[in-house]
């Protein structure tokens, strides 16, 4: 019996699929009822995240309501430095907050066995890739070196990561330090999503957007390569999905710096630069989450504009960033439907 093909496979591999297969950002998450019922239960967050009952169930939520092309593993950028000892904790209404650091305590930051804290999350993959239907790819993924040093810095998140910018430029030594150890830390993380059964995975920078050019490519593109570098020498099969938020023109070069298989545009990137970027390769987005809260005909000619200039090349299509909690899940399944072919 011939395997089942997996859209999104085709896709990273430079070919068009029509329809285009979607998925999307925090496609598990609190706009679904379910999913709140067993956030209720699990307790903290982290909880969540850490329990593979839990996560395998709210990952594959959305693969049973919606039908996606492609399920990506429940966890949480920050389970990085959670492992790394940082007093990650989520608090309600203020997200997530950590012990901040400072040189010294990069200086004795104890890497050494300490991603085998993560050993659940890796659990989770391995029963997610049993459990999901065979069409279904498997999306593994983890925060970008950057992103991640930018929470480890402030302590929480910021509007600006002014901290992170600001200690960038003060300890510059002591923060190539810390990139370099989120880099090797995340490349091994997503070599042990791989090996348990993850058919892609994406690197999330979801910060990239507010750095300038130079900072761009040493904090952002160049930990991303090394990444791809480190992960591809030893599983030259990866397929890997880089999406930098906010990038803007510094995405004119980010796939050649950084050799991912395709880029994540969010929803700022003109249509036509997003066309010309995937003549170079597979892109993958970029509708406005804020369409899905909408609804109705701004969520239609926001699908159509994107299949319209992107459908008649290798795209996936997706958000250009998360769902919002706000959104309906009906609206998800007008998207769905539209996508495919059953709402034009």
């Amino acid at each position: 019996m011939p395997r089942p093909i997996r859209k999104i496979l085709e896709v990273l591999d430079g070919k068009t699929v029509s329809p285009p297969p979607i998925w999307l950002m925090r496609q598990a998450g609190r706009y679904l009822p379910e999913y709140r019922k067993v956030r209720a239960e699990a307790g903290g967050f982290l909880d969540l995240c850490y329990n593979p009952d839990f996560a395998v169930e709210v990952t594959l939520q959305p693969i049973r309501r919606y039908g996606f092309d492609a399920a990506i593993l429940f966890s949480d950028i920050l389970v990085i430095p959670d492992a790394l000892k940082r007093n990650v904790r989520f608090v309600q209404g203020e997200g997530p907050q950590m012990d901040p650091i400072d040189p010294e305590g990069i200086d004795n930051l104890q890497v050494e066995g300490a991603l085998d804290h993560i050993a659940p999350v890796i659990e989770t993959v391995r029963r997610l890739r049993a459990e999901l239907p065979q069409e279904t790819t498997l999306l593994g993924f983890c925060g970008a070196p950057w992103t991640v040093a930018t929470y480890m810095i402030a302590g929480h998140g910021t509007t600006d990561q002014a901290p992170a910018r600001l200690f960038a430029y003060r300890y510059p030594e002591a923060f190539q330090k810390m990139l370099g150890v989120l880099t090797e830390m995340s490349a091994e993380y997503l070599i042990r999503q791989i090996d348990a059964g993850a058919d892609a995975v994406q690197i999330f920078d979801s910060w990239a957007g507010v750095l300038g050019e130079d900072e761009f490519d040493a904090y952002a593109a160049k930990p991303v390569a090394r990444m791809i570098e480190i992960i591809r020498s030893q599983r030259p099969q990866a397929r890997i999905i880089a999406f930098a938020k906010g990038a803007g023109l510094n995405l004119k070069t980010y796939r050649q710096k950084t050799k991912a298989d395709a880029i994540g545009l969010d929803w700022s990137v003109p249509l036509s630069v997003a066309a010309d970027l995937q003549k170079e390769g597979p892109v993958q987005g970029n509708l406005d989450p804020m369409r899905v809260v909408a609804g109705g005909k701004s969520l239609d000619d926001g699908i159509d504009a994107i299949l319209d200039k992107l459908g008649h090349g290798p795209l996936i299509f997706n958000l250009g960033h998360g769902i919002t909690p706000e959104a309906d899940p009906e609206h998800v399944t007008q998207l769905v439907a539209r996508v495919r072919g059953d709402g034009r």
